[in-house]
């Protein structure tokens, strides 16, 4: 407040964002610490919006602004990360089942040919096919989280490194 009680003016710059929900911890303690004020949250079925806001003239604006898009980056990496456990195993189990599929296929067609020795040949890749893509999944889904766990606490660690640098130039 100046000498007549007036409030100081301050001009503010605002910030949305849309998350998934399990983010929301992350975002609003990660922001706070490059000047942001939560303003709201607003939830839908599967996202959060943050709204945040901080003084225009806020000091060291520029390397804040930089360490935030570093911050962001992160977080997306560790998302790409956390995306890529699913792909790998996936591509794989869904490779296996198409083989079996055509297994099967192959093996109606010879049972329809009057083939049954041909189509009994067939159908034992078939079978094969349909049943181990499940558990190839499972295999390599945790193998794959087994290696993106180093990788994850890597990135958490950057992302503490990132926020303690930003904290430390806001005014205290």
């Amino acid at each position: 407040m100046d000498m007549s009680g007036r409030a100081d003016f301050v001009g503010y710059e605002y910030k949305d964002i849309t998350i998934n929900q399990e983010q929301e911890s992350l975002f609003i303690d990660g922001y706070t610490n490059f000047g942001w004020d939560l303003d709201s949250v607003s939830k839908s079925v599967t996202s959060l919006k943050i709204k945040f806001k901080r003084d225009r003239k806020i000091r060291n604006k520029a390397e804040l602004t930089r360490l935030q898009r570093q911050f962001d980056a992160c977080v997306d990496e560790m998302e790409q990360l956390e995306r890529s456990k699913k792909t790998t195993a996936r591509i794989v189990a869904y490779g296996i089942a198409l083989v079996g599929t055509i297994g099967m296929a192959c093996s109606v067609f010879a049972v329809t040919s009057g083939l049954i020795t041909l189509s009994i040949i067939f159908a034992i890749p078939g079978v094969l096919g349909w049943l181990i893509p499940y558990f190839s999944y499972k295999k390599l889904y945790q193998k794959k989280t087994a290696e993106i766990t180093i990788l994850m606490d890597q990135k958490n660690e950057e992302l503490y490194e990132v926020s303690k640098k930003a904290n430390g130039l806001l005014p205290k």
